[in-house]
């Protein structure tokens, strides 16, 4: 099993990491010991913004009036899409206890974390889907507080439509911030804010970089590199579909690898010579972004057969996966490594980044090997608990005992011992460590 690179990247996405750390972390450090006053001044500097950061309940109306009705139907229909899946999703992870033993039960409960903070960037492009995804999310979840930050845009403000989303969505507070100073508000509870139990959605490498440091003394969806897609594709695949998807995710930045997989040598040039009159009918800021991603990052992989293409992809562990081949239910039931898998031509990463109701916030840099996207189970903590009658106690406290004394930690033992002492004064137990 041999693969062949018809097209291999010059770059990967560590290749461009910059140092940003420093300069982030400077940034959380003035605006924790700063506050508002800070995080304000940091918003002139970046987002060239002086307008009022926490908006009004009248701002919001003035905002969503301006969004036509047709986009108003739209981003409906995505956010119910979003959340009859989110509240499928829900419904998988229960309330449940059971009786361990005779006389002793032992539960879960599934508690929402009580105030989340939703990035959602809006500077080269207005992401309207990300404050849909991370916002319908946390309120389907049960948070009590949602707050939506956004760059605002000089002299204008958050996007109208991301206003209008991010409202009808369920956030309780619209921050017109962007970057650092953003995530650091929700983080640091400033302008009245509670301060986020969770920190979600993309942004750029100041933004991740924001809440890789913050990462601990607040939660966060996952650490997101450059978004980056694979396409698995057979002889039976449509050559320009399949460019055209790939353009479709390389237009995202120019640091978004885009792959190509395939054991058919005839698809993987036609596909190669389609990609380039494809990115050049982009408009200018798309283009440019998808020519360099395309040149510097894409890579096109002939693989011998379908399962060294599984592999292939597998070990690549793509945050989008898209399959146009033949046997649909064999990749589904192959495949392990991906952030989201979207099945036959009929069906697009588009789709999901904006409408279907699937999650578009997905681990990035090989992450899917370990981990899934968004969800509503993000802004849950699954926690635990028991309680038990004193003659339910009485095996469990003998066993903690010993265990307990051949670990060597004996206050750990004695824990145990006193309540068989006090519980059943009658009894004599060995709670020794070697019987």
């Amino acid at each position: 099993m041999t693969r062949e690179y018809l097209k291999q990247a010059s770059l990967t996405s560590k290749s461009d990491a910059s140092k940003t750390h420093a300069v982030v972390k400077g940034i959380l450090d003035d605006i924790e010991q700063g506050g508002d006053a800070s995080a304000l001044e940091y918003t002139a500097k970046f987002d060239k913004y002086d307008g009022n950061v926490l908006l009004t309940e009248q701002e919001i109306a003035e905002a969503c009036a301006l969004v036509p009705e047709k986009l108003r139907q739209d981003i409906q229909f995505a956010h119910d899409n979003v959340r009859r899946f989110a509240e499928l999703q829900k419904s998988t992870v229960s309330d449940v206890e059971t009786e361990i033993t005779p006389g002793f039960v032992t539960g879960q409960k599934v508690i929402p974390v009580d105030a989340a903070g939703c990035y959602v960037p809006g500077g080269r492009y207005s992401h309207i889907a990300s404050a849909i995804m991370t916002v319908t999310t946390a309120k389907v979840a049960g948070c009590r507080h949602i707050t939506a930050c956004s760059p605002p845009r000089p002299g204008v403000g958050v996007a109208p439509a991301i206003v209008y989303a991010a409202h009808i969505c369920g956030a309780d507070k619209i921050l017109a911030m962007g970057g650092v100073q953003g995530v650091a508000s929700m983080t640091f509870g400033l302008f009245g804010l509670p301060k986020a139990n969770i920190l979600v959605g993309p942004g750029n490498q100041f933004v991740a970089e924001a809440k890789r440091i913050l990462f601990g003394r607040v939660g966060i969806d996952m650490i997101a590199g450059p978004t980056d897609s694979l396409v698995l594709a057979d002889k039976s695949a449509d050559a320009h579909i399949v460019a055209t998807d790939l353009v479709s995710q390389a237009e995202h930045g120019y640091n978004s690898p885009v792959w190509l997989v395939t054991d058919d040598r005839t698809l993987a040039q036609d596909v190669m010579a389609l990609v380039p009159t494809l990115i050049d009918a982009l408009p200018e800021v798309n283009r440019e972004n998808a020519f360099a991603a395309w040149r510097d990052y894409a890579e096109v992989i002939l693989c011998s057969d379908r399962e060294e293409m599984a592999a292939c992809s597998d070990e690549y562990a793509p945050e989008h996966l898209t399959v146009q081949a033949d046997d649909l239910d064999w990749w589904l039931a192959r495949l392990t490594c991906y952030g989201s898998l979207f099945l036959g031509e009929e069906t697009t990463v588009s789709y999901g980044d904006k409408a279907t109701g699937t999650n578009h916030v997905l681990p990035t840099s090989r992450a899917a090997s370990y981990t899934g996207g968004l969800s509503v189970h993000k802004y849950m903590k699954i926690v635990t608990w028991q309680r038990a009658t004193r003659e339910g106690s009485k095996a469990v406290a003998e066993a903690t005992a010993r265990i307990s004394r051949l670990e060597g930690m004996e206050g750990h033992a004695r824990a145990a011992d006193v309540r068989l002492a006090k519980y059943f004064p009658d009894e004599t137990f060995d709670l020794t460590a070697n019987g």
